[in-house]
């Protein structure tokens, strides 16, 4: 109600009663004021009253639900399921327009102030997360595979006898086949192995654009966050060697901004080298639904490039899933869960440690991944090594990844030996299993239980026919992981 229909509620109750409500709901304006005015993330978060009631105002600015409103062209945010309307606050024109993502849409005022708030706000989370000096970035509504393959296709105008794209191996099928979706050629860079830690091959990517010359090569693509045992990139290393060779660099920082050390390395990487691109996945980073990616860059430019490239109109969807979100976390719980992520970890490698010197078995040491850790599994042949994932997932154990070094994958007509450890000879079979944000102790002590469970049920190399011995010999000293599933 405008300041019109207090004054008429006036002659139906006491004036006194309306002065009231109208003070209770001052903190209110006053903080989408100060959001709309600051563009950034609220230190507290915001109650869901207020969002819902925001996000209505905001959907009461788009043209379609305008009373008044008489649509005569073929798209025209006319929704015919109301729950659909509901599940997406009634905001159907989506953003963006066909010459651009971030431009504004006339039909959808709203729409469009909702995807330039949420743009903002996720620059603020970045440099909350350790990307201080980030110059640009928006939401992008597809998923990481997706974008990465945009960016590579905006490069394309910009180099256009460029045609070989040099990657140093990770084991994730999206990443590898956005290279190839965009019409290039992948030059697959094989890591080295440092103790039990698979790391980029840095000296090799430097002989392979001496070898290709820097004109031919489009980009690096680089990578932060990932299975163990593979580590970051050398970030810094590779920048350098860009910026020296004049060639863009693309991250994929899928899951890295909840990771201080991976954002520490990037922004290290910009300071001193070349740095074109970083790309982040908004599930694994911000706890919403799947199908978003927030794009970031440290030249503004390139920025504006890959924003034309897009087209068509964008889906809202993941804009206004981060928006809630943002809001609902505020600066102070956003912080906190990447505190707490931070000591989830160290108590998931403590359990785990406790449970591999248990059954002979021990944790990786990958220092260069402080989000995923791997188990050994040397004391079961690959076939169990194969029934324990099956019977993990069978148990509601998501997530985990089994990794036997003999599997072989094809994509496309390109063949990764020993497909799931980033590397063609690992040496042992493992078991991989992440502290990604939102994860709580509980939830380790569930998963580290349940995987002792399985443990018990699968014999091992030795013994096929005596489940007691692997019981015994997977006992847990002084009860550290007894609590129940």
């Amino acid at each position: 109600m405008d300041d019109r229909s207090y004054d008429l509620c006036k002659s139906m109750v006491s004036r006194t009663y309306i002065a009231q409500a109208v003070e209770a709901n001052v903190p209110v304006h006053k903080l989408v004021n100060r959001l709309l005015e600051q563009k950034r993330i609220p230190d507290d978060p915001v109650p869901d009253h207020v969002i819902k009631s925001l996000l209505n105002d905001l959907a009461d600015m788009d043209t379609s639900n305008f009373s008044s409103n008489c649509g005569a062209g073929e798209r025209e945010g006319r929704v015919y399921s109301q729950l659909v309307a509901e599940c997406h606050y009634r905001m159907s024109h989506g953003i963006g327009r066909s010459g651009e993502l971030t431009s504004v849409q006339p039909k959808a005022a709203g729409s469009s102030i909702l995807a330039q708030l949420t743009n903002k706000m996720a620059l603020h989370a970045l440099k909350i997360a350790g990307a201080t000096h980030v110059e640009d970035g928006f939401v992008v509504p597809m998923a990481t595979g997706m974008t990465l393959c945009l960016c590579f296709l905006t490069l394309r105008s910009l180099r256009p006898s460029a045609k070989y794209i040099i990657w140093a191996r990770i084991d994730q099928k999206s990443c590898f086949k956005s290279m190839i979706t965009a019409g290039f050629i992948p030059v697959v860079i094989e890591n080295i192995l440092v103790g039990d830690e698979v790391r980029a091959d840095v000296d090799a990517i430097r002989r392979k654009v001496d070898e290709l010359g820097s004109e031919n090569i489009l980009c690096i693509h680089s990578t932060t966050s990932c299975f163990a045992p593979r580590a970051f990139d050398d970030l810094p290393k590779i920048a350098a060697m860009c910026k020296e060779q004049d060639i863009p660099l693309i991250v994929n920082n899928a899951y890295g901004t909840q990771s201080s050390k991976c954002m520490h390395l990037i922004e290290e990487a910009a300071r001193i080298g070349r740095m074109d691109a970083l790309v982040q996945s908004l599930d694994k980073n911000y706890m919403v639904p799947v199908g978003g990616t927030l794009f970031a860059s440290y030249d503004s430019g390139f920025a504006e490039a890959f924003s034309r490239m897009y087209p068509g109109r964008a889906s809202a969807s993941p804009s206004t899933d981060l928006f809630i979100t943002l809001l609902s976390m505020g600066v102070s719980g956003y912080q906190k869960l990447l505190q707490e992520r931070k000591q989830v970890f160290a108590y998931l490698k403590e359990k785990l440690e406790v449970l591999a010197t248990s059954c002979n078995e021990r944790v990786l040491n990958t220092p260069g991944n402080n989000i995923s850790l791997g188990l050994t599994l040397t004391t079961l042949d690959t076939d169990r090594c194969t029934l324990l994932g099956s019977m993990l997932f069978l148990r509601h154990v998501s997530g985990a990844r089994v990794v036997v070094p003999s599997t072989v994958q094809t994509v496309e007509r390109y063949t990764l030996k020993g497909f799931g450890t980033h590397c063609e000879k690992y040496p042992v079979p493992y078991l991989t299993v992440a502290a990604g944000i939102g994860m709580r102790k509980e939830e380790v002590d569930v998963l580290v239980t349940r995987l002792l469970k399985v443990l018990k049920e699968v014999p091992t190399r030795r013994e096929s026919s005596a489940p007691s011995d692997r019981e015994s010999q997977c006992a847990v000293r002084t009860g550290s992981v007894t609590q129940a599933s």
